[in-house]
């Protein structure tokens, strides 16, 4: 069967990116930053080829972040808002530029890279289908998942619901969304590990939201920006976002 491997477009020029720079001092003390954009594009064309060979891909697509909008922030303000001020590479926004035009990379309004290839992964096709990500995030998709672009594992659709049910309840803090405050990963993980909870993981996150003196409806908008975005959760007609809902 013909393999698609999804790769996480961001990361990849980023890393590309930065690794590429370099800081030349013309003259004591006078300093400036450099970059050959050639030399981004065989890095990134390295790491596709790597990938590639060690996991015996017949196809690729790079899934890049919509640099305009993010669908999230209208749900919560603070959705990595931490991440405004962070300096990027010099020619990152020449080679999203290159992966879009030249690579096809795919890219959707308002949404995220992580959510392109949540989307891309879990579509009916005629390929094997997998996810190439260093992003833990990824493990809330169902499919097959590679995270070192060596190896692969499946993750099973009760897995990935258990594990968005886990990221609702730790948060990210570098993502800009808290979760239920007090509640780390063993916490996170008793309370979804216990007998009582299994069948209904929902409902026992809304308790220990309401225990930390929350509402549903404040469990219910961590649980929407923490949800990386499947098929069955976009409308391709209207291209948006179909928020998560509780069954």
């Amino acid at each position: 069967m013909p393999r698609l491997l999804i790769f996480d477009g961001d990361v990849i020029a980023y890393k590309a990116a930065a690794a590429v720079e370099i800081a030349l001092e013309w003259e004591p003390g006078y300093w400036t930053w450099h970059c050959d954009e050639q030399a981004v594009r065989r890095a990134v064309d390295d790491q596709i080829d790597f990938a590639m060979a060690a996991l015996g891909g017949s196809s690729f697509k790079l899934c890049l972040t919509d640099a305009v909008d993010n669908f999230r922030k209208r749900i919560l303000a603070t959705y990595k808002i931490k991440r405004s001020n962070i300096k990027k590479p010099l020619v990152l926004s020449a080679i999203r530029y290159w992966l879009i035009e030249e690579k096809g990379a795919y890219i959707r309004p308002g949404l995220e890279g992580d959510d392109c290839m949540g989307i891309l992964a879990t579509m009916a096709g005629p390929e094997e289908r997998v996810i190439v990500s260093v992003d833990k995030d990824m493990k809330t998709v169902p499919g097959l998942y590679s995270r070192d672009g060596e190896s692969i594992e499946e993750i099973s659709e009760q897995q990935a619901d258990y594990w968005h049910m886990f990221q609702t309840l730790t948060g990210d803090q570098t993502d800009g969304y808290s979760g239920c405050p007090g509640i780390g990963p063993k916490k996170a993980e008793a309370i979804l590990d216990h007998e009582d909870n299994k069948a209904d993981p929902w409902a026992a996150v809304v308790r220990t939201y309401e225990k930390a003196g929350l509402s549903e409806e404040e469990a219910l908008v961590q649980a929407r920006v923490a949800r990386i975005l499947r098929a069955s959760d976009y409308d391709f007609q209207k291209k948006e976002p179909i928020l998560w809902t509780p069954r």
